[in-house]
């Protein structure tokens, strides 16, 4: 069987690329601009190309044809309407990563599955996803579009260490803090509901849906079973990293209105996500896979992730001034409307 990532070297699809790879009956292609190919498989093959030119993506297919097409960066309606005049009569099944961000916001209950309403008014990425999902199953109910949905949630590797509150360059800043014994920022008042799940269990729910015909045509979530409060995630790294936690809790509509003119879309990353309460009804994935179970868990993967970033400074450890100062503008001014009252 032959199938096509367009992406492929990313967080989720670079730990189903190293697994697929490793399955006999499976041939492996990824579509991409060629950034990052030396974590590769051997045996993988490699199309250099922009998708979004779709006139030279063309051609590098013409004479392809695949039982299953995985797309990870189709973030807009436009990628996916190009993807399907693509891969039409190309492929027997064309997998589409959402988001379960794209789930109703405000939630209206903690337990989620695929029939929980889609609906996010607080982040255009999560209404982007909704609205690509409803062009692929147009096409499906239409025409019989072979399409796949499936939903991450907050998915991690080696590289990444997971956060509620963070800035634009990433985690970094804020271990920094917690190892400088410097308070942390935590959205709410860190109980919220969290479930995070480590790339390689996500490889195992994905690939059993590949060439699964009864995957056509329906949706699946795909996360781990374990669920956190934002107090337990952030602990835990503490104790992964030896250090005392020093937790400052601020209300999540407090950094949207705060952050929002410094460029931090808490809004959407926040409210529209991450301090929502959120536990994954996985029943429908774990029918089609018998395999699909924690493995790693939270506690085993975040020292995995740190052991990886203490030891890649260059490629990890990207600073964040700008951040830091924000955080300490934040806690101050929190601070001092206390001593006013």
């Amino acid at each position: 069987m032959r199938a096509l990532f367009i992406g492929g070297t990313g967080t989720i699809s670079m730990a189903i690329v190293r697994q697929l790879a490793k399955i006999p009956s499976w041939e492996v292609w990824l579509l991409n601009r060629g950034n990052r190919t030396k974590d590769l498989p051997k045996n993988v093959h490699q199309m250099i190309a922009d998708i979004k030119d779709e006139e030279a993506v063309k051609e590098k297919i013409r004479d392809l044809t695949f039982d299953v097409v995985c797309e990870f960066i189709g973030f807009h309606v436009e990628d996916v309407e190009r993807d399907y005049r693509l891969f039409k009569d190309k492929t027997k099944q064309y997998i589409y990563i959402s988001s379960a961000s794209a789930y109703h916001k405000p939630a209206s209950s903690y337990i989620v599955n695929e029939g929980t309403t889609l609906a996010n008014p607080y982040w255009q990425y999560s209404r982007d996803k909704i609205a690509s999902e409803e062009f692929l199953m147009k096409k499906y109910r239409e025409e019989g579009f072979p399409v796949t949905i499936v939903r991450p949630s907050h998915t991690y590797d080696e590289r990444h260490i997971p956060l509620g509150v963070h800035g634009k360059n990433g985690f970094w800043q804020v271990i920094k803090r917690m190892m400088e014994g410097k308070p942390v920022i935590i959205q709410g008042d860190g109980t919220s509901l969290w479930t995070l799940t480590f790339n390689t269990d996500f490889a195992v729910g994905y690939i059993s849906l590949m060439g699964n015909r009864h995957a056509i045509g329906e949706a699946f979530q795909i996360t781990g079973d374990e669920t956190l409060t934002w107090n337990q995630i952030y602990a835990t790294i503490a104790d992964a990293l030896n250090v005392e936690l020093k937790p400052y809790y601020v209300a999540s509509e407090y950094l949207a209105a705060v952050g929002d003119k410094y460029g931090y879309d808490f809004e959407g990353s926040l409210i529209g996500d991450k301090s929502v309460s959120v536990v994954f009804d996985n029943s429908k994935l774990k029918r089609l896979s018998l395999d699909m179970r924690t493995q790693v868990r939270f506690d085993q993967g975040v020292r995995i992730a740190l052991d990886y970033v203490l030891s890649h400074p260059e490629e990890c450890q990207k600073e964040d001034p700008e951040f830091d100062a924000w955080c300490d503008r934040v806690i101050a001014a929190i601070e001092a409307s206390k001593a006013q009252i």
